[in-house]
């Protein structure tokens, strides 16, 4: 069910609240007035079979990123800037939102909207990103051990390897030692430019451009979460004490940009390979689970 554009600006000041006040009420008297009344109306509209609008919304600011940042990027041409903007509803084939890149020049962006337009729906509240600054944080990214040489992950699989690298590796890891690799060190979760994407189910395959045949490598990841629920080694010392916590009113720190994309599909998260030096070749939302599609 989409929400309607009071619907979303309604849940940008209820998180805003809540950020300030976590356990105050999440709507107050008015807004719950106004939340029934848009529920009605929508209900209306549903009851009538009207056919849903055909991504005749404006596309929303996802992600802006500087190379003066993010050097990594390696844009064309003279281009030191890449936008991201995505449709807030779910699209084939993956049912996920549809992306559009643009690489400009900084100096040629002059008129800047001071409030990008709101969409007059959206399929879930985790489509509309919540306004924050990015703080870029050179990781080193290891590939999953599927994609690694029979010789390294048999070295990977010596225990005592680990310990004579004096790695502090938990001793629970002793009989398993690449369970400790991938959940330690490869894979970076979480939003990322370039790096290595992670896999589901099945061994990873290259992603080969459609246009010209090259493969084509990770761009940007846009995670619904910076870190999961597992040892914790991947949230940064500064956020460990608040994610350790228990979380009142869905406020998680993990999720500083409110998108959160749809639990079901496996992984979740939105993927965008592309060709370097070939920025006309445009990506698509790249999201496995089975070999050769989601």
């Amino acid at each position: 069910m989409s929400a309607h554009p009071a619907q979303v600006r309604l849940e940008r000041r209820r998180r805003a609240r809540l950020h300030a006040d976590p356990r105050g009420p999440q709507y107050t008297p008015q807004e719950q007035a106004l939340k029934a009344h848009h529920d009605a109306v929508f209900t209306e509209r549903l009851q009538a079979d009207l056919p849903p609008a055909e991504c005749r919304v404006p596309m929303l600011p996802v992600a802006q990123l500087y190379v003066r940042d993010v050097p990594l990027l390696r844009p064309p041409g003279g281009a030191d800037l890449l936008q991201v903007l995505w449709c807030p509803h779910d699209h084939a084939p993956h049912g996920k939102p549809s992306t559009a890149l643009f690489w400009r020049s900084a100096a040629d962006v002059v008129d800047v909207l001071a409030m990008p337009p709101e969409p007059y729906e959206a399929d879930y509240p985790g489509y509309a990103p919540q306004p924050c600054r990015l703080t870029p944080e050179p990781t080193i990214d290891y590939p999953n051990s599927l994609e690694l040489s029979p010789q390294t992950r048999q070295a990977l699989g010596d225990w005592s390897r680990w310990q004579a690298a004096g790695a502090a590796v938990d001793s629970s890891y002793a009989a398993y030692p690449w369970e400790f690799y991938d959940t330690e060190l490869a894979v970076a979760p979480g939003w990322k430019a370039g790096g290595w994407a992670p896999w589901g189910r099945t061994d990873p395959c290259p992603q080969d451009c459609g246009a010209c045949g090259a493969q084509m490598v990770p761009l940007l990841t846009i995670a619904s979460f910076e870190w999961d629920g597992g040892p914790g080694s991947w949230v940064p010392y500064a956020d460990r004490a608040a994610a350790a916590t228990s979380h009142i009113a869905g406020q998680n720190p993990a999720q500083p940009t409110g998108v959160e994309n749809r639990q079901h599909r496996q992984p979740p998260d939105l993927r965008l390979p592309h060709v370097p030096g070939a920025p006309a070749h445009r990506p698509g939302p790249v999201s496995r689970s089975t070999a050769g599609g989601s």
